[in-house]
């Protein structure tokens, strides 16, 4: 109830009123009592699920790096995320696993999953989305290897067009260390236990 009586912003009353005349385009009355705040809600809405863009990432992994002599890799796995795709404006969502090997600094592990979250609060592909994880974590650490895999599932593909429920979309993206078939395996075995 508190968040209803907060002011939009600028932009979000901006956003209300699409919404609005986005709901008299369909047939529906945004007038009606069960639609009336509709408009203020989803542009909320869509302020929390692409705040990502107000963020930086590498500022967020650097927020937290330490110097550590350690060369073993660091893996964050089963990071659940929520995003819109970028053509349909539809949720995908699944989990992301990260892989690094330190070159001399680690970053705080949670940093990790900020990041995750700061990429998947845009409108997104997954094919964008894994290989941007990865470049952050190579820019902001400098590490020996990154790798990252996502498994998600698309709405898009299940709500409309094909509607293909429980398919999974996996991609990956590495590099440095993780060039090596072996290096990959491991990780790869390592997400899997």
């Amino acid at each position: 109830m508190e968040q209803e009586k907060k002011e939009l912003t600028p932009t979000q009353l901006q956003i209300a009123e699409h919404v609005r005349a986005i709901l008299s385009l369909i047939g529906e009355d945004p007038n009606r009592e069960g639609l009336f705040k509709t408009p203020r809600r989803v542009a909320r809405a869509m302020s929390f699920l692409t705040g990502g863009y107000e963020q930086d990432p590498v500022a967020i992994l650097n927020s937290a790096k330490f110097n550590e002599d350690y060369s073993q890799m660091v893996i964050v796995r089963d990071i659940n995320f929520y995003s819109l795709c970028e053509h349909h404006m539809l949720p995908f969502y699944g989990k992301v696993h990260v892989a690094y090997i330190p070159n001399g600094q680690v970053t705080g592990l949670s940093k990790i999953a900020r990041v995750v979250d700061c990429f998947s609060h845009r409108l997104q592909i997954q094919e964008r989305m894994t290989k941007q994880i990865r470049e952050c974590i190579q820019t902001a650490l400098q590490p020996l290897g990154v790798m990252v895999v996502v498994e998600a599932q698309h709405m898009c593909m299940q709500m409309r067009g094909v509607q293909k429920q429980g398919s999974i979309t996996t991609t990956s993206d590495f590099c440095g260390a993780f060039n090596q078939a072996k290096t990959r395996e491991e990780f790869l075995q390592l997400i899997r236990a």
